[in-house]
This record gives structure tokens, sequence and C-alpha cells, in this order.
């Protein structure tokens, strides 16, 4: 699994320290939850598109696109669909989002294991957020991609739908900061897309890639110096 080298050993080049870390930052789809990123290559698939290539107008639509759009809370998914179809069909791409964002939601099943490390973590005195890029549905406002139901797990829950900001804009990391009541250098950050990690680290917290769920969690027991149980299912 692809961490940052202080994931595995040493923050920033210095002597590893995990008392210097006081909180836990969770990405959730694809991290505490299974991957929608996986759900979407599964789609692609069923399409013929080319790996990666509808997370590609995503990625490249951002950040005036349909996608980063509804994830700061500024379109309904009604207008997404429709919107995201039209950034699809201009890299032609054609395909039904409707059908996309279901495939999505059947994919956001907790993961044992991550939720178990969050309970010790907090049960360890460190504090422990949620940063996660997701979407509401206007016809029922707590009805969202699978994030909210895990909101009472964390000391802070933050949304991009409601804050309007997502990653990997910095003003969410150091939101994030604030409402956790610690410096990014204080900070162990897990995300499962490489691009919201940069900036995160720019700012001096620890961050390592989810891949494997359970590499992930090894890497982080090494830092907070917790014996979580390795062999829950993921």
């Amino acid at each position: 699994m692809p961490i940052n080298h202080d994931a595995r050993s040493t923050p920033s080049g210095s002597p590893a320290a995990p008392t210097n870390r006081k909180a836990v930052l969770f990405d959730l789809g694809g991290v505490v939850l299974g991957s929608p990123l996986h759900a979407i290559r599964d789609y692609e698939r069923e399409l013929g598109f080319e790996l990666n290539a509808i997370n590609r107008v995503a990625a490249e639509t951002a950040p005036h696109g349909a996608w980063s759009r509804l994830e700061r809370g500024e379109i309904v998914m009604e207008a997404f669909y429709t919107a995201f179809e039209a950034d699809c069909a201009t890299a032609g791409l054609i395909m039904d989002a409707r059908i996309m964002m279901q495939k999505m939601s059947e994919s956001a099943e907790p993961r044992p294991a991550m939720l178990s490390a969050i309970e010790q973590l907090r049960e360890n005195g460190f504090r422990v957020g949620a940063l996660t890029n997701n979407w509401a549905h206007a016809e029922d406002p707590e009805r969202s991609d699978g994030t909210r139901a895990l909101r009472d797990r964390f000391d802070v829950f933050i949304e991009s739908s409601v804050e309007g900001l997502r990653k990997p804009d910095p003003e969410i990391y150091k939101l994030a900061c604030k409402r956790l009541g610690v410096m990014p250098t204080e900070v162990i950050f897990l995300d499962d897309i490489g691009g919201n990690l940069k900036p995160a680290k720019a700012m001096g917290m620890a961050t390592i890639k989810v891949d494997a769920p359970e590499l992930a969690l090894a890497a982080l027991a090494e830092l907070v110096a917790i014996p979580f149980d390795l062999s829950i299912e993921y």
C-alpha cells in the first residue's frame, strides 16, 4: 500500500513520535466505508469504458463541474444527474448518472475493523474526526451518500455539502483542525485519494493512503501505538 514515509516510520523525516499526534482524521468513502471508486470502476467496465474514464471527468472538470458543485452542496441531485451526464458526454462518454450513483450507494457498507479502530482511538484519548466529500438529497436532507449514519462515531464530522468546501481545498483541512482543536502537525489523516492527501501533508499532517484497509490500519497503529485488532473483518 502506498503510504507516506511518515506513516511508516518518521513524520517529515524526524524520529517517530506517536505521542505528538493528538487527533486522527478519516475520509469516509473508501476508508471507513466501502470504496465508491471501486463502484465507479465496475460501472466503467460494464459500459466498456477505459479504466478511470468517469473519474477523470470528475477530476478534470473541477472545481466548476457538476461533481464538484454537488459535493459543495451547490446543486441538488436531480440537477446533478443531467449536468454530470453532460460533462461526461463532452468527454465522449454516454452514461446514466442515476445508475452510477445507485451503484456507489450500494458500495457504502461500513468496514467493521475501521469502526473498531475509531472506537479504540477515542477510548485512548485521541480526538477523531470525519472529513468527507459528500452530497445530500433535496427530497430528504437527512438522506445522503451513506456517510451521515456514522456521525455519532466521531468527535467532529465535516461534510463538504454542508460547508460549501471540498477536498482538496486547503480551507477544509484548516476547518477540520480548528474544530478538532489541534494543529495540523498533531493530526494523522487517512484518505484513499492521493490528491486529497497532498494539502494535508503540506500542512504538516501525517498521511496514510488507504488502498488495503488492513495495511492502512497497521500503519496507523504504528503511529498511535495502539494494537488494533487486525483480525476483524474488513
